[in-house]
């Protein structure tokens, strides 16, 4: 049995190409067992895994707890806007109080950058990132490369091209790593100021033309435009946004192929994708969070193997 070249999955620039052919492989057994009438496997009976989100996540906290639960996991659950952190307890304090618990693993979200990485240099469990700020979002990126694999055979020699707010996106860094390791080719694309300055030294094409990059790819993933994030106005209106970088049914039909529509969720209809697109047989955004629960499977299993009891 290969193991993990980690032992904690903090980014995807800390993985290599055979880690995520093994996490692949290990989802495509644990999809099998989602499938099933008796979804449960009573692989990690003896692991306690604290869920700590510091910011509001619905989908990837349901998806992370879902996964643990299938593998019969313990479970602890912390939401930082109800807790003591709002009284001045610092990252450290929260979680060493946790881990007084014995935890074993940390799934954690913080809205700053590097939390993930400070934390696994303080505290003796297996820390998984289930998002940093802007920074990265590895079971994301894990799981939208796997849809790829799922419906076109292969990320390899594929065009994959990311739309929208690449600046304040940490699914974008995480999924251009994740590609680029396995052999596909990246483009990002919106307006010039939702793109990082220096974006073009990770080796991706750049192209603020929708069209263009569409005619391009074999795969568009559709981000939304994180308002959340702006301190300020990057664009004009969201209606001139979803003129110029919104997918439509009239745009997907003007192409000369058919090309696969993804989005990480959640989606804001009718901004950078229509109802009529997401619903689309062209759309795997459903398959998408199906298998962000055979990845997360995966990741935990994988990660919960290398820790000594």
């Amino acid at each position: 049995m290969s193991e993990l070249s980690v032992n904690h999955l903090l980014g995807i620039k800390d993985l290599n190409s055979r880690d995520i052919q093994l996490i692949f492989e290990t989802a495509d057994h644990f999809k099998e067992v989602i499938n099933r009438p008796i979804k449960k496997v009573p692989s990690l009976r003896d692991i306690t895994i604290a869920n700590l989100f510091f910011e509001n996540s619905t989908r990837t906290k349901l998806s992370f707890e879902l996964a643990e639960k299938r593998l019969s996991a313990d479970v602890i659950n912390f939401s930082a806007s109800q807790s003591s952190v709002k009284k001045g307890e610092t990252l450290i304090d929260t979680v060493n109080n946790i881990l007084s618990m014995k935890v074993d693993m940390v799934v954690m979200r913080h809205p700053n950058p590097g939390a993930c990485v400070f934390l696994s240099q303080h505290v003796n469990a297996s820390i998984i990132n289930a998002g940093d700020g802007a920074h990265e979002h590895p079971t994301q990126a894990l799981l939208d490369s796997y849809s790829i694999r799922e419906r076109l055979g292969k990320v390899q020699g594929k065009n994959v091209v990311i739309v929208g707010d690449i600046l304040h996106s940490r699914v974008a860094l995480s999924n251009i790593f994740a590609l680029q390791l396995q052999g596909a080719n990246v483009m990002v694309c919106g307006p010039k100021t939702l793109l990082p300055k220096y974006i073009d030294k990770l080796g991706v094409k750049v192209e603020t033309n929708l069209k263009k990059a569409l005619e391009w790819c074999d795969v568009a993933n559709m981000l939304r435009v994180q308002n959340e994030r702006m301190d300020m106005t990057y664009f004009p209106s969201t209606r001139e946004y979803t003129q110029q970088y919104g997918v439509n049914r009239a745009l997907l039909n003007s192409l000369d192929k058919e090309i696969t529509i993804m989005h990480p969720g959640p989606i804001n209809r009718g901004v950078e994708i229509t109802s009529d697109v997401a619903d689309s047989k062209q759309a795997i955004i459903l398959e998408q969070v199906q298998n962000g629960v055979a990845i997360r499977m995966a990741v935990i299993y994988l990660l919960a193997s290398k820790i000594k009891h």
